[in-house]
């Protein structure tokens, strides 16, 4: 279909025949969508990732690109259209320089020097690499590693990103720089694909999020919806994201349990303590009309550690 990024039909793959890694998968993407993937260790994520760009071909099934089936197109056409990264930087660095490296990508598609040159330099710009671009990446931390591989994937600009758990190795500010990329990126009609463990960064960005469990799919919704099913994240061996756990904490003492961010949390409570005029009058009449009611609330008094 003309509107789909990615669509997976009846998927199975395995790297021994006994022992299936992903079974019947289906799944449709829309362009423009944030998908987040998520799953325990060895519940296939990865491997269901690594067919979208052709690195992995269905045992089973069928896998398309804007509606074009993956099999008989090599792995360079796909990546004209599927940018991928993977979990550990060094499985894609290769080349002796920095901006050797970033330049590499869009050289291979054909485009002029001047374009190239244009994209390597805002690349390396954005990713804060500019001061280093000569140096040799194997020389380099594995956080710069991984903004190398980051920098190489903007230079390239794909219509669709699939991102291998790519805060791994990156500090606190690393993280906030590269989700307000992927962030531009989303706004601006791209396709994103995260496969994380993070849960925060699942609420946080992803408008969808797919469950795999042992090489199935297990849940596929908005995030929101899907945390607030226990029994599903138990099955698959998931956790609330820690901000969402204790707005439920909380919940039996009015806050409201849709605080999906730290934000969020922050209002709704700030809002708790000091709520409107008219909440906070009816709070302040108690059984007899003359005390507070304190049941299911939290006063600021309490508040105090």
């Amino acid at each position: 279909m003309a509107d789909l990024a990615l669509e997976t039909t009846g998927l199975c793959f395995w790297y021994q025949p006994d022992r299936p890694v992903l079974q019947e998968i289906d799944v449709r993407v829309p362009r423009g969508q944030f998908l987040a993937i998520v799953g325990a260790n060895g519940s296939g994520k990865t491997t269901l990732v690594k067919h979208f760009n052709g690195l992995l071909r269905p045992g089973r099934g069928a896998v398309r690109v804007y509606g074009q089936e993956t099999a008989g197109r090599n792995v360079g056409e796909l990546a004209r259209h599927v940018g991928f990264l993977f979990q550990h930087p060094e499985q894609q660095i290769f080349s002796a320089s920095i901006r050797r490296e970033v330049a590499f990508a869009p050289q291979n598609l054909g485009l002029s020097s001047a374009e190239v040159e244009a994209r390597v330099d805002t690349a390396l710009a954005r990713f804060d690499l500019g001061d280093i671009s000569e140096l040799p990446p194997a020389i380099l931390s594995y956080g710069i590693r991984r903004q190398v591989t980051l920098a190489s994937l903007a230079a390239m600009d794909p219509p669709i990103l699939v991102l291998d758990e790519p805060t791994v190795g990156l500090d606190a500010r690393g993280i906030r720089e590269t989700f307000a990329w992927l962030r531009e990126l989303h706004a601006s009609g791209r396709t994103i694909v995260l496969v994380t463990h993070d849960m925060n960064l699942v609420v946080e960005y992803a408008e969808r999020a797919l469950i795999l469990s042992v090489g199935k799919v297990l849940g596929d919704g908005q995030p929101a919806d899907l945390f607030r099913q226990p029994d599903l994240l138990a099955r698959a061996s998931l956790r609330l994201p820690p901000v969402m756990a204790l707005a439920e904490a909380l919940r039996p003492r009015g806050l409201h349990a849709d605080a999906l961010t730290v934000e969020a949390f922050c209002q709704a409570y700030a809002a708790l303590l000091d709520p409107p005029p008219a909440s906070r009058s009816q709070r302040q009449k108690g059984s007899d009309g003359q005390g507070p009611d304190r049941e299911g609330a939290i006063t600021q008094g309490e508040a105090q550690p």
